[in-house]
């Protein structure tokens, strides 16, 4: 079986490793990457990530070679990613992206989902947005977990979030700024927190086919402060500044919170009095579903492979704008008998 040929756009922290993990598989081929950063287009993807093929970086997405999936590693709003999207489906290439606004915009970009659907049917080809959070944890897992009563009451996920693989998305969380900085920052819109919680919550509801009253996603609250300089493996956190935040999030059906999700993000220290590990609780008619991960799920790691993991699912699937809940189980599952 011909291996499916793979550009990569936007070799950030997540878009090296995502580009690591395909190179090690023996049924995807990198055959290009696009990155506007200056010391990296122009290059070879060898000299960037080792053992991938040395084919080039380009700076535009004029210049990639004809591949049967992009991979998509930029932004995290669908508005912003939006034209690169449709470049990419008019090219005739196959799309999973990582941006979280993608993993189900139906509530809250329909316009955006209606054009994207539009272009890929066009083009005879998918797009698909995935991920960790949104993608599998906070959406997907307790729908597939769901099927386990017969009537869900309400759902509650609480995560700790290890921060410290990451690269530029860490600029909407606030780490690294002072306290005062953070609330001015928030205030201006700069500092966001998590992107993703309403389509998480949309996603579940249309899973259980509930309509919900309202979508509340509450500001993002700085948490800890460190006492002690700290390092992730791209951002320093500077004695005095925001180490963690929390950001909470609630779907509410007929009057009542049905979905509660909430995440503490951070660059975290031995000394923080944090509760570690990630629980996921349904409320249902006949049990309660409880799942817990006492070290808690490695959210870098996590949204790498479910990107990897999807690559062969998204060049498979029906032609247009697709979600995960429109996958079979089997299309997203490790690909790990596939490597090399």
């Amino acid at each position: 079986m011909r291996p499916t040929d793979v550009v990569i756009v936007g070799l950030g922290a997540t878009g090296l490793a995502i580009t690591e993990a395909l190179a090690s598989r023996v049924d995807c081929r990198l055959v290009g990457a696009a990155d506007i950063q200056p010391h990296i287009a122009g290059t070879s993807l060898s000299s960037v990530v080792p053992g991938a093929p040395s084919v080039a970086v380009v700076a535009s997405l004029e210049e990639l070679p004809a591949a049967d999936v992009a991979v998509v590693a930029t932004s995290s709003w669908v508005e912003s990613i939006e034209p690169t999207l449709i470049a990419l489906l008019s090219k005739g290439m196959n799309v999973v992206s990582i941006c979280e606004e993608l993993r189900d915009p139906g509530l809250s970009h329909p316009d955006v989902v209606e054009r994207l659907d539009r272009v890929a049917r066009f083009n005879g080809v998918t797009v698909l947005g995935t991920g960790c959070n949104p993608g599998m944890l906070m959406d997907t897992l307790p729908i597939v977990l769901s099927g386990l009563t017969t009537r869900v009451q309400s759902i509650a996920i609480r995560r700790t979030a290890d921060m410290s693989r990451y690269g530029a998305i860490l600029a909407k969380f606030g780490l690294g700024l002072s306290p005062d900085e953070f609330l001015v920052r928030r205030e201006e819109g700069r500092v966001m927190g998590h992107v993703g919680f309403a389509q998480s919550i949309a996603a579940i509801a249309r899973g259980l086919e509930w309509t919900l009253d309202d979508i509340v996603v509450e500001a993002v609250e700085p948490d800890i402060v460190a006492t002690e300089e700290r390092k992730g493996a791209h951002l320093l956190i500077p004695r005095g500044t925001v180490a963690c935040v929390v950001h909470r999030a609630r779907g509410v059906r007929s009057g009542i919170p049905v979905v509660e999700l909430a995440t503490r993000f951070g660059i975290f220290d031995s000394s923080d009095d944090v509760e570690t590990g990630d629980t996921l609780t349904i409320a249902g008619r006949e049990q309660t579903i409880e799942v817990r991960a006492a070290g808690g799920y490695e959210s870098f790691l996590s949204t790498v492979a479910m990107a990897a993991n999807s690559v062969d699912a998204v060049a498979d699937a029906e032609p247009g704008f697709r979600t995960l809940l429109e996958l079979p189980v089997s299309a997203i599952a490790s690909k790990g008998a596939r490597m090399i």
